[in-house]
């Protein structure tokens, strides 16, 4: 695996960090030589043991919980993700509200600088093959209405928010490892990006935490 950041240590807040991705990006960041900051609501979720690693209890509704964790940041990497799949989607604002209480707490401590994870599917581009825009259209959004409704209005705010963003809009998720070999588009929809790794989703991000070039810009990865 390539870690391009070897270079320059970070400290880093993760937030999601037991989740698919979440895990995943502190895994590749305490690699590349970061200090971490995983923020769980359940520690015994993260069995991960490293020094540069500290394991913090917290809920990103709950934002005295977290806040402190804050300070002396250079970045967030917002991991955030309802459990439920295809047919257990409920009505939720983990993605609106608890990223709003990060951009909040990042305002606090003076952090500048963050990612978010949204997805593909909220909007239906040409740059889909037919059957994938009619399975987007018709089957995704109308099974996951209330999440992407949550995910829409995450990307509002953090679009209005002055801090340098970056919104990851992954397609289909698996769990395959890390290949660092993927294609990107910023701010237009990649043709045929039908799916990407959770781990390759968190490489592109570890590898790219301070590229001029996609701040305030919305990336899709796709292989």
């Amino acid at each position: 695996m390539k870690i391009e950041n070897w270079q320059a240590q970070y400290n880093l807040f993760i937030a999601g960090a037991n989740g698919g991705i979440g895990k995943q990006v502190v895994q590749q960041a305490l690699l590349a030589g970061h200090r971490v900051t995983a923020l769980v609501r359940n520690p015994a979720n993260l069995t991960l043991k490293h020094p540069n690693l500290e394991v913090a209890v917290g809920d990103v509704m709950q934002p005295g919980s977290f806040e402190k964790y804050l300070q002396g940041k250079d970045a967030v990497i917002s991991a955030l993700g309802v459990s439920g799949g295809l047919f257990g989607d409920k009505p939720t604002t983990l993605y609106s509200q608890g990223n709003a209480n990060i951009l909040a707490a990042m305002e606090q401590y003076g952090v500048n600088r963050a990612f978010f994870i949204s997805a593909s599917g909220l909007d239906v581009s040409a740059a889909m093959p037919f059957y994938v825009r009619f399975f987007a259209k018709y089957i995704l959004q109308k099974l996951l209405r209330h999440m992407y409704n949550d995910l829409r209005a995450m990307e509002q705010l953090v679009k209005a928010s002055p801090i340098n963003w970056t919104i990851m809009r992954p397609p289909q998720l698996t769990n395959n490892p890390v290949t660092g070999n993927y294609r990107v588009a910023i701010n237009h929809p990649l043709k045929n990006g039908l799916k990407i790794s959770r781990a390759d989703v968190a490489h592109y991000m570890v590898n790219d935490l301070f590229t001029p070039a996609i701040y305030k810009t919305t990336v899709e990865l796709g292989y």
